[in-house]
């Protein structure tokens, strides 16, 4: 089954979509995750972001704030990038967690890629099956129910 136009995300508190919903005029994907450049940089080349996708009522893609700040030692998330996107939660309007429905679309940022992406993920398909959140790695696909598989 092909992916759909928008694809249908479920709302999970205390889990990996803890932080998506809907506000005034539109809806949000937000988290805080791990990114590294695409390419032969390797993996000591990434950084912690936080990220605020928006998007309008239909799910079309219409702006995104992804910032990091400096890194402090060890592996878990900087407390300051996690600072960072519950003071952009706390400034939008109406906000509601909620289940969503977005479009596929895709962001670079410092070299690393952003958005919900399309792609062909079992290798006798015919179509393009599977979308992909990146880089939160959340994998959507038929019967696009809302769930993901991680």
């Amino acid at each position: 089954m092909s992916v759909p136009e928008v694809v249908p995300i479920l709302h999970e508190p205390g889990y990996r979509t803890d932080t998506i919903g809907r506000c005034g005029g539109g809806q949000f994907f937000a988290s805080v995750c791990y990114a590294s450049p695409e390419g032969p940089s390797g993996p000591d080349g990434g950084a912690w972001y936080a990220v605020l996708h928006r998007f309008d009522e239909s799910g079309r893609h219409l702006g995104s704030r992804i910032e990091t700040v400096p890194e402090e030692s060890g592996s878990a998330a900087p407390k300051a990038v996690e600072d960072l996107l519950r003071e952009w939660l706390d400034a939008l309007p109406e906000r509601e967690f909620a289940d969503i429905a977005v479009a596929p679309f895709t962001v670079l940022v410092d070299g690393c890629r952003f958005g919900l992406v399309v792609e062909r993920h079992h290798e006798d398909a015919t179509e393009d099956d599977w979308a992909e959140f990146y880089p939160d790695r959340l994998g959507f696909h038929a019967p696009w129910d809302g769930e993901y598989d991680t």
